[in-house]
């Protein structure tokens, strides 16, 4: 568990580091309304090279809420459990960790949505620019689909249904992760931020929920 829990941890220094580096390396006001952004030159070069995919962004929304109904998924089961048991103390402990893991998800999507690092490239309008660092599609996602697999891993029995649905989880979080990525709506950066952060947490939730099961 420690173990686990010391790669977790320390991935999310690196996404705090990372973070300031964003803010402080080669900023240029490259961005939209002439605001700041943070390495700049690998940024645009990046923005430029993929230009803009308006469809490659719809989907990217489409399969993203597809993503999230595996949270609904799971946030049945807890109720399930719940009414089945009638104590809250009688859920499974991942179930409730789960549950935990998508809060602090939700909350660091509100909370970069106030602390602003860098502004998207498009998708606004001239008089509303929208908080693009880190990727909070990207974090969502990941840390639910990556949440997901570690649950069909450890709950599902027969090795082709573990199989197919880690693979389709696996499938929805590329999906997303490299279209949001070249269909210009996040600098490289946000992605790369949005990564760090849910990969962190989503090791912070095995450590936790998992590893001293299998240690046991």
């Amino acid at each position: 568990m420690k173990k686990h829990l010391g790669i977790g941890l320390g991935i999310l220094v690196l996404f705090l580091v990372f973070t300031v580096l964003v803010k402080t390396v080669d900023v240029q006001p490259i961005g939209r309304q002439g605001t700041d952004v943070g390495f700049a030159s690998i940024n645009e070069g990046f923005n430029k090279f993929f230009g803009e995919n308006e469809t490659v962004y719809k989907i990217t929304e489409a399969v993203g809420y597809i993503g999230l109904c595996a949270a609904g998924i799971f946030a049945v089961i807890g109720l399930l459990q719940l009414i089945k048991r009638k104590s809250l103390k009688k859920v499974d402990a991942d179930i409730l960790l789960l549950g935990g893991l998508y809060a602090v998800l939700l909350l660091c999507y509100i909370l970069f949505e106030k602390i602003v690092i860098n502004y998207r490239p498009v998708y606004g309008t001239e008089d509303a620019l929208e908080a693009s660092f880190p990727s909070t599609h990207t974090l969502m996602l990941l840390g639910i689909m990556a949440s997901t697999v570690m649950q069909v891993l450890y709950r599902v029995k027969k090795k082709g249904m573990r199989a197919f649905c880690s693979s389709l989880c696996s499938a929805i979080a590329l999906v997303v992760i490299i279209g949001r990525a070249v269909c210009g709506v996040h600098w490289f950066t946000d992605i790369i931020g949005g990564l760090l952060l849910a990969v962190s947490l989503s090791w912070i939730y095995y450590a936790v929920a998992f590893a001293a099961k299998k240690e046991e």
